[in-house]
């Protein structure tokens, strides 16, 4: 049973998922944490820094992960190729007609009404683990490493993985 359960945690966002892992995340999110509860939402806020620190398509990181540690590496199978197949399929199937159609408005418009969508989605996994954070080391410690972040990304260009790695050790360091 819980191979199936892994296909459809991880077919699911990756039919309506449309956008790319930003897309995603919060759609495997609600499967991961809230449906079938296999982490809390602090393990998969940290699955999701780890999977961000590491190249590659975040999604799959995330399934793999997931998939191991549910049922090992058959489990892992199961959720990258669920992961996996509905854009591989789709985008066999509809590549051509994009193409074709391209310069439709229709196309146009629907690229632009999935953005906002996708940004609200981020908006609301961001608060949910700005609100973690806050309940599991406090409001100080969640606006020092806040602002850290941002000054370190925004005004030295620092690249989002050192930061996260910065961020880990220094989740490490307080912990030990």
């Amino acid at each position: 049973m819980i191979y199936w359960d892994l296909f459809v945690a991880f077919f699911i966002p990756g039919i309506i998922g449309y956008g790319g892992g930003p897309a995603y995340i919060p759609l495997i999110q609600n499967e991961v944490v809230n449906h079938y509860q296999w982490m809390s939402l602090q393990q998969f806020g940290d699955v999701l820094a780890l999977a961000n620190a590491l190249p590659g398509p975040i999604t799959t990181k995330l399934s793999g992960f997931v998939g191991y540690q549910m049922a090992g590496w058959p489990g892992a199978f199961v959720a990258l190729f669920a992961n996996t197949a509905p854009s591989l399929f789709a985008m066999v199937f509809f590549l051509g007609l994009l193409k074709r159609y391209q310069h439709s408005p229709a196309v146009r418009n629907m690229s632009r009404m999935v953005r906002p969508v996708v940004g609200v989605l981020l908006a609301i996994i961001t608060f949910q683990f700005f609100d973690s954070s806050i309940q599991d080391i406090g409001i100080l410690q969640t606006a020092v490493l806040t602002v850290a972040s941002l000054f370190l990304m925004e005004r030295l260009r620092l690249h989002p993985a050192w930061v996260i790695l910065g961020s880990l050790v220094y989740g490490l360091l307080l912990n030990w």
